[in-house]
């Protein structure tokens, strides 16, 4: 009979490529990982992975074992819910990996209606950039994610993960407030081509959203400062260093100084934010609640609103 807990193992190697990180991932070492690995490739009488210099890669029969581990394990998730349900599930913690403007958007008056209404529910909150919050669940270091949509995400059909939309925003053009384009209400992202640009690094997300949508204006921006902070981007515009889109909800509340707030006129980049479960934990009555706080909040925001000045 095959270990439930080697095919955790087994999907660790998947996702992390490597068995020295999934060890990691584990918390465990990798001699161990290697173990458990073996024990699996006896158990199912096949070779599982092929080892090499540049990491584990999947046979064909462990590709048909991982597409049963994602099931198994889903269902693993839900019977681990069940059980929890079972015994009122009254009080416990739940752990959400969320990036800072989550936080603040959804994540903390989440927190605070859940105070109010399920008061045995402990939210324990870990700040995580928005690609780095779905691996710490799917790792089992995170219970829910507060994530966005970025290239090489897993998708909404992915089989390990539950998703849940909470809102879409649109990036703004940040400027000095003397730069020519300031006294439009709305700037055309090509007529920007020549500026300096200020944006995040590349590895978040919203870096690859910024030359999404500075490739569909017909250019690719010149990324003279960077920073993840946005903060600081919107205080180097406001210095002439440069010009930068930002999401619109980390500029909400901002001091910004000299610099201006503008709405993008055609497409413009749009970030995408969902929250995220293992499959079948949905329905754990601890998660569930934290889930339906987070989309009560998302459905009150007021994303439309462009800050100016």
């Amino acid at each position: 009979m095959i270990d439930p807990r080697r095919l955790r193992i087994l999907r660790a190697v998947a996702d992390h490529r490597t068995v020295t990180a999934a060890a990691s991932a584990l918390y465990l070492t990798p001699s161990a990982v290697s173990q458990q690995l073996n024990a699996l490739e006896q158990e199912t009488g096949h070779t599982l992975l092929i080892r090499g210099g540049k990491g584990a890669t999947l046979t064909a029969a462990g590709e048909i074992l991982l597409g049963h581990t994602h099931t198994v394990l889903a269902q693993l998730e839900r019977a681990e819910a069940e059980l929890a349900a079972y015994a009122q599930g009254a009080a416990g913690e739940v752990t959400v990996a969320a990036f800072a403007t989550g936080i603040a958007e959804v994540v903390a008056p989440a927190v605070a209606r859940l105070s109010g209404e399920r008061p045995g529910i402990a939210v324990r909150v870990r700040d995580a950039e928005g690609d780095e919050s779905l691996p710490l669940v799917l790792d089992g270091e995170a219970d829910l994610a507060v994530a966005v949509e970025y290239r090489g995400a897993p998708g909404a059909d992915d089989p390990r993960l539950s998703r849940v939309p909470l809102y879409a925003e649109p990036f703004d053009a940040v400027l000095r407030a003397d730069h020519p384009l300031a006294a439009a209400e709305r700037v055309e992202l090509a007529r920007l081509a020549g500026s300096d640009w200020i944006g995040p690094y590349p590895g978040n997300p919203c870096h690859d959203m910024v030359l999404l949508a500075c490739e569909l204006a017909g250019f690719q921006p010149r990324l003279v400062h960077q920073s993840d902070d946005f903060r600081a981007v919107a205080a180097l515009a406001g210095a002439g260093a440069g010009v930068a889109l930002v999401p619109r909800s980390a500029l909400r509340g901002m001091e910004l100084g000299s610099a201006v707030v503008r709405s993008v006129s055609g497409p413009a980049a749009t970030r995408r934010v969902f929250a995220a479960v293992r499959r079948g934990a949905e329905e754990h009555p601890l998660i569930s609640p934290v889930l339906d706080a987070l989309a009560v909040t998302a459905a009150g925001l007021r994303v439309e609103d462009v800050p100016t000045a």
